[in-house]
């Protein structure tokens, strides 16, 4: 009872409090890049992504793309490990986009790196091997992992890719890659406050609920150092991004809605006429299902031509990523 009490104290302080402090629009950093741009948790989070036991923060040169000409496309983080070269971002909504962003970020980040150098030259120039992982806390996906591949943004692509580029997504919501968690407790404190976020953007408004999810990791020994460094930063921060999240979820599910009534109601006119057209119970029938098939089609078109992956198709419209190609290819 006296727990459930302080509680309620505390929800009402952190209400308080958030009619006074409320976001900061023109912040552009998040959470998750302030908390890995120390050197000690971003060798953590490297070692733990690739069963290293490295020990000496000072090996990491981060480089991030900060400033970039590609507006609106900065990375989250960007560094070098024996000659490989690993970007790292993470991600509250979906975005299909990520081997183009990322084919856009290391072409920069190679331009810097032989700036000086001669690519007419006989000598071979070396460069770091790149690798590209998106921490992903969204709350769209459910898998574990997945990979998502450049050429599947190319039009009319069929064989072998002559230019490829692939983007391994982890999902870092709480309860996923436990042992990715396991090894890197920052990493699971991040995933354990974003719950808690979430958890009371339910039952109180945006501002109170992040100052109230803040205050209690403090309280419960989580990300306490750096809440406490930094509270102001990363409650202004949080509401932004979620905010921004909240934003992008409704933008996809509008566009998801229009596309499925746009098709709805084309194919019950294509259906309707042809059922005339046949006169019969049995023409009636097979308009009905064209229409239906034509609806589908409609939809996955109106999809794909808004940046939509055939996975993430496939998932919507049921049908599998082969068949959708088809459709696609027959326009």
């Amino acid at each position: 009872m006296a727990k459930r009490k302080n509680r309620k104290v505390t929800a009402e302080k952190s209400q308080n409090a958030g009619k006074h402090l409320k976001a900061n629009r023109k912040y552009k950093d998040t959470v998750f890049r302030m908390l890995f741009s120390d050197r000690k948790n971003l060798l953590s989070l490297y070692n733990a992504v690739n069963g290293t036991t490295y020990d000496n923060p000072s090996m990491l040169e981060i480089v991030t793309l900060e400033n970039a000409v590609y507006i609106g496309m900065k990375n989250d983080l960007s560094f070098i490990v024996n000659t490989n070269l690993f970007l790292y971002e993470h991600q509250s909504t979906y975005n299909p986009n990520m081997p183009l962003r990322d084919l856009l970020y290391i072409a920069a980040e190679y331009q810097k790196l032989v700036d000086n150098k001669s690519l007419y030259s006989p000598i071979l120039q070396k460069i770091p091997e790149p690798n590209f992982i998106v921490f992903y806390n969204g709350t769209e996906k459910k898998e574990e992992s997945w990979v998502t591949y450049l050429s599947e943004a190319y039009e009319d692509f069929s064989g072998e890719a002559n230019l490829e580029l692939k983007v391994l997504i982890l999902n870092v919501n709480e309860g996923h890659n436990r042992k990715l968690m396991e090894e890197c407790h920052i990493l699971r404190e991040y995933a354990q406050y974003v719950a808690k976020v979430r958890k009371y953007t339910k039952e109180m408004n945006l501002d109170g609920a992040v100052e109230l999810a803040v205050d209690e990791c403090i309280q419960e020994g989580i990300l306490v150092e750096f809440l406490r460094k930094n509270k102001s930063e990363v409650v202004a921060m949080s509401i932004f991004e979620y905010n921004q999240e909240e934003e992008e979820r409704k933008w996809k599910e509008s566009v998801y809605e229009a596309a499925r009534a746009e098709g709805r109601a084309e194919g019950r006119a294509e259906g309707k006429a042809e059922g005339k057209a046949e006169g019969k119970a049995e023409g009636k029938a097979e308009g009905k299902a064209e229409g239906k098939l034509q609806a589908k089609k409609e939809i996955v078109q109106s999809l794909a031509e808004r940046g939509m992956n055939l996975g993430d198709i496939a998932e919507i419209i049921k049908v599998s990523q082969k068949t959708i190609q088809e459709w696609l290819d027959q326009k």
